[in-house]
């Protein structure tokens, strides 16, 4: 029989950053026994909490920027690829300015905690953490895209974007360390798991399934991505905890080798390999290019011998996750860069290909032939008004349409922009407000398209494959806009916006907008061609 030897499977490590002190009240060391215990607040807990949230939806970490710098100089990058990163740049130097977030979609607030047993609180710390995330986005510029259900199929918005995913451990020590995670639905949705077998740990099988895996990832959750990949797992659930641990970083101390107690590790063997796969894809930076992903990391878990839970996720380029810690010594918070202007070259960057312009202000049928024989990848310059609407405008759309065989002729005269934004600072004209992810209009668009609205659309990423079909038979055409840009959006593009239908959907109801020389690519045109 074997002797009882223990190994703790994974432990989230804390990574090397600089911290901030925040405050030191709340905050009380004292000695009961032979033991020093630290006395926390809830004050301290909402604090924290509140700061995490607002910091992290305005600033990236130096390393990110360096990242995005990095790809103006790669001379095997694309065109587009440099396009793509110069305009998260701005749109960093924008959004740390504190006003404009980085992203219309302010996220879900996750929060993981790691509290020491030598650690004192009253007992509500979920409370307390909650209350930080209510503050932080009910009083800065984010936006409310938490849904509580009413009945099965009846929801409203909660307009102050609680709940929270709030998950606390108990841990050694007399410190509370926390991960802050705001994660939008864009990047949550290609989350995925798949229940595999011992046949997929042959080399060969790998190699072809992460392959078609990251293809299927596709653009719509804003590349450049950080993706992360986990093999194994005692339950589906570990898997999928592992493998949101990695987007964030958090595992990057894992060891490098496996052993017979059946730790995790990192395979960076492997991870060179599917990032090469990445670079292979020719997806780029949303546009074409090698550069969809940053990184890769790929870690392996101990199963079941009859599972092989396997996983893929993303962090999109806003990379919103932030380390906060609380100790004798005081709060903490991570320091993100707050000077992001110097990572963008002064001179600016040349673009071999400029953008053809389209005014929006002509009737549909004109707009269309400004569009007609242009090829996929073409760059073009939107002036004029767009009709936004996303999901529940679209569903409620489709159901006056069942109900009365009739659409407004607002969703005919315009292109529809797929998108929600963020709440409007003072003297803008809109808050943030990029682009959202298109497939999840896919199934309204033929219903649409036969009524003569919806053909032009525009928003972010690959569509289903009916799409291109769609767009072939009733002469329409798909243009995308770069995804994670919202602050640049705003600022620099949005002239104009007013809510013209359904004002209780908030975020989601629809507005018309009018928009100045904003980028965008023909990414499926009126013949059924697709760039990707």
């Amino acid at each position: 029989m074997a002797a009882f030897r223990f190994a703790k499977l994974l432990s989230p490590i804390e990574k090397k950053v600089s911290y901030h002190c925040l405050t030191e009240k709340g905050v009380r060391a004292k000695k009961m026994g032979d033991r020093m215990l630290l006395d926390v607040r809830p004050e301290a807990l909402t604090r924290l909490a509140s700061e995490a949230f607002a910091d992290v939806a305005f600033f990236l970490r130096t390393t990110q920027l360096k990242d995005l710098a990095a790809i103006l100089t790669d001379n095997q990058a694309s065109d587009n690829d440099r396009f793509v990163a110069e305009s998260l740049l701005k749109n960093a130097i924008i959004s740390s300015e504190g006003l404009l977030p980085l992203c219309q979609d302010t996220g879900t607030a996750t929060i993981v905690g790691w509290r020491g047993m030598g650690v004192l609180t009253d007992g509500n710390d979920e409370e307390a953490l909650s209350r930080g995330v209510f503050e932080t986005y009910t009083k800065r510029n984010l936006r409310y895209s938490q849904m509580a259900p009413l009945t099965l199929f009846d929801e409203v918005n909660t307009e102050c974007n609680l709940p929270a995913q709030i998950e606390l451990y108990a841990d050694k020590g007399a410190d509370y360390r926390f991960l802050f995670i705001a994660k939008g639905g864009g990047s949550s949705n290609k989350t995925s798991l798949f229940q595999e077998t011992k046949a997929l740990l042959n080399e060969a099988f790998l190699e072809k399934f992460i392959r078609e895996k990251i293809k299927v990832l596709g653009v719509a959750a804003c590349p450049p991505y950080h993706i992360a990949i986990v093999v194994g797992g005692t339950s589906p659930e570990m898997n999928l905890k592992t493998v949101k641990y990695a987007t964030a970083g958090m595992l990057d101390n894992l060891p490098t080798k496996g052993n017979r107690l059946g730790i995790a590790f990192r395979d960076k063997v492997w991870e060179a390999r599917a990032l090469k796969m990445a670079q292979e894809s020719g997806l780029g930076a949303q546009f074409g290019g090698r550069n969809l992903a940053f990184d890769v990391r790929v870690i392996r878990l101990p199963r079941h011998a009859g599972s092989c839970p396997v996983s893929i996720a993303v962090s999109c380029n806003a990379d919103r996750n932030i380390l906060g810690k609380i100790t004798a010594d005081g709060v903490f918070l991570e320091e993100l860069d707050k000077a992001p202007a110097r990572f963008l070259p002064k001179s600016g960057l040349s673009f071999s290909r400029q953008p053809i312009a389209i005014d929006l202000t002509k009737p549909m049928s004109e707009i269309l032939v400004s569009l007609k024989g242009k090829p996929v990848g073409t760059l073009v310059s939107l002036n004029g008004p767009l009709i936004v609407a996303r999901d529940i405008a679209h569903a409620r759309l489709k159901t006056l349409l069942d109900k009365t065989g009739t659409l407004p002729n607002y969703f005919k005269d315009h292109p529809i922009y797929y998108a929600g934004p963020a709440k409007t600072p003072e003297g803008y004209a809109s808050g943030s407000f990029g682009p959202t992810t298109a497939q999840r209009m896919d199934g309204y668009l033929s219903d649409f398209m036969k009524q003569g609205a919806s053909r032009v659309t525009l928003a972010k990423g690959n569509r289903n494959p009916v799409v291109a079909e769609v767009c072939k038979n009733f002469g329409g055409f798909y243009l995308g806009t770069i995804g994670g840009a919202a602050s640049l959006m705003a600022k620099e593009h949005i002239v104009s916006s007013e809510v013209i239908d359904f004002k209780e959907l908030g975020m989601e109801a629809v507005r018309k907008i009018v928009v100045r020389n904003l980028p965008a690519f023909i990414l499926g045109d009126d013949g059924g061609k697709t760039l990707y």
